[in-house]
C-alpha cells in the first residue's frame, strides 16, 4: 500500500524575486557548454516571413515573442555573450508559422536581407547550435531535423517576462539533478490512475507505462550528440503503452468535456459547458483521423516554478501533471507524421492540469503502480509527501 495517504501540507511556491537575474551567458553555457568556434543560428517563426526584412516584425506590436528573441538572444549574443562563450555567428531566420504545436516546419525561410534560404540547405547544415523561439513549438519537428543533420539546439516557445525571470534564470545542473530524483522515484511504473473531478463528478484515467524507464526533460543538451532541449526544462515522463478510462478536458476557449479513453486512444468526447462546434469538429477529426487521439505522453512537472501563462513552463511546475496526444516520436514514441491521414493533424498537444490553467478541473489523486506497490504521488496538485521524500529540495 502507500506510504503517503494523508494530505500534504501545500510547498511554499517561491516568488519571482526569490529567482536570480536572467544571464544569457549562464543560460547557453550550462545547457550547451558550446565547444569553441561553434556557430549559432536562431529561428523564428512568422504568418508573414517578409516582416524578417530589416527586422520588421519588431514594429509589430503582436509579436512580442518575437521581439523578446530578438533583443535578448539576437541583441545578447551580439553584444558580447558569443564572443564570451567563445561562439560565432548569431543570425537569425524567419520560417512560416506552422499553425500548430509540433507541426513539421517549411523548408523555405528568410533572412535579414530579405533573401529567400533554405533551412535544410542554410541553416541545418551550416550551423552547430540552432535556438527557435516561436509562438508554436517546434520540438518534435527540430529534434528530427538534428539528428538528421547533425547538430544541437533548444526550444524556447510562448517566450515571455515571467518566463525569462525565472524559467530561464534557473542553473540547469540544479534543475537536471531535481528531475532525476523524480525520474528514480517514477521509473519502471506499471501504470497510473489519475482522479479527476469536474462539477462534482468522479472521473478516472488508467495510463499504462508496461515498467518502462521514465525519462527526464532537464535541459541540458551537452557533448556532441544532436539532441534539442526544450527550455524552460523540468519534468519526467513517459510514453504509454495502453489507457483507458474518462478525463475532464478544458478547450482553450473555456469549454470543457469528456474525454473517453479505450486502446490507448480517446474515442469520443462529450459536451459539459461551453461551444458544441468545438467538441464537435473534435469528434469529427477524431473520426477521420483516429491517431490524433492516441495519448502519447505522460508528463509530471519537477520545478519549483511561478505561473507564467505558457503551459511550456506551467506544465514544469511540480504538482501539475498533462497528457498529450498525437505525435510522440521526438519522445521515443511510435506516431510518426506520416501515420497521420491529414499532415495538418500531426500535432503534439499536450493537455496540462493546473490550478491556474484548469481551476474548473481538480486532479483529486495520481498514483502509480509499481512491482504490487502504490504510492500516492499527487494529491490536489501538491506533490505527495512520496515524492517529497524522493526528492528532498525542503518541499515538505
Amino acid at each position: 500500500m502507500s506510504t503517503a495517504t494523508m494530505k500534504p501540507t501545500p510547498i511554499a511556491r517561491r516568488a519571482i524575486e526569490d529567482f536570480p537575474s536572467f544571464n544569457l551567458e549562464n543560460l547557453l553555457g550550462t545547457v550547451f557548454e558550446p565547444i569553441q568556434g561553434c556557430r549559432v543560428a536562431i529561428l523564428i517563426d512568422l504568418a508573414d516571413t517578409s516582416q524578417m526584412h530589416n527586422f520588421e516584425f519588431l514594429k509589430d506590436p503582436d509579436l512580442s515573442i518575437q521581439k523578446k528573441a530578438y533583443e535578448v538572444f539576437y541583441q545578447g549574443l551580439k553584444q558580447g555573450v558569443a564572443e564570451k562563450l567563445g561562439v560565432t555567428g548569431g543570425e537569425m531566420f524567419a520560417y512560416g508559422e506552422t499553425g500548430g504545436s509540433n507541426l513539421d516546419l517549411p523548408d523555405e525561410a528568410v533572412d535579414v536581407n530579405g533573401n529567400v534560404i533554405s533551412l535544410e540547405n542554410s541553416v541545418y547544415t551550416k550551423y552547430d547550435l540552432i535556438l527557435c523561439i516561436s509562438t508554436f513549438s517546434a520540438t518534435a519537428p527540430l529534434t528530427a531535423s538534428a539528428k538528421k543533420f547533425g547538430f544541437r539546439g533548444a526550444t524556447l516557445h510562448g517566450l515571455n517576462d515571467i518566463i525569462l525571470a525565472t524559467g530561464l534564470a534557473v542553473d540547469y545542473q540544479d534543475v537536471s539533478v531535481e528531475a532525476e530524483k523524480m525520474r528514480l522515484a517514477l521509473t519502471k511504473a506499471d501504470y497510473f490512475e489519475i482522479d479527476f473531478e469536474l462539477e462534482e463528478k468522479q472521473y478516472q484515467l488508467k495510463i499504462q507505462c508496461g515498467g518502462q524507464e521514465a525519462q527526464k526533460s532537464h535541459g541540458l543538451c551537452l557533448g556532441r550528440t544532436p539532441d534539442i532541449a526544450n527550455l524552460p526544462a523540468g519534468e519526467v515522463y513517459f510514453v504509454p503503452t495502453g489507457a483507458s478510462g474518462k478525463f475532464p478536458m478544458k478547450f482553450d476557449d473555456g469549454t470543457l468535456a469528456i474525454m473517453d479513453v479505450a486502446d490507448g486512444r480517446i474515442h469520443t468526447a462529450t459536451l459539459v459547458t461551453g461551444d458544441s462546434s468545438l467538441v464537435d469538429a473534435f469528434n469529427h477529426k477524431l473520426k477521420i483521423d483516429p491517431v490524433t487521439g492516441e495519448i502519447g505522453e505522460l508528463g509530471f512537472g519537477t520545478q519549483d516554478l511561478p505561473v507564467s501563462g505558457r503551459d511550456i513552463q506551467d506544465e514544469k511546475v511540480i504538482g501539475t501533471l498533462h497528457v498529450a496526444t498525437g505525435r510522440s516520436d521526438h519522445l521515443g514514441g511510435h506516431l510518426t507524421p506520416d501515420l497521420f491521414a491529414e499532415k495538418l493533424h500531426a500535432t503534439h498537444d499536450d493537455i496540462l492540469f493546473s490550478p491556474a490553467k484548469t481551476p474548473e478541473i481538480f486532479v483529486r489523486e495520481a498514483r502509480m503502480m509499481r512491482g504490487g506497490t502504490t504510492e500516492v504521488i499527487i494529491q490536489d496538485f501538491e506533490p505527495s509527501n512520496y515524492l517529497r521524500d524522493a526528492c528532498g529540495r525542503g518541499l515538505a
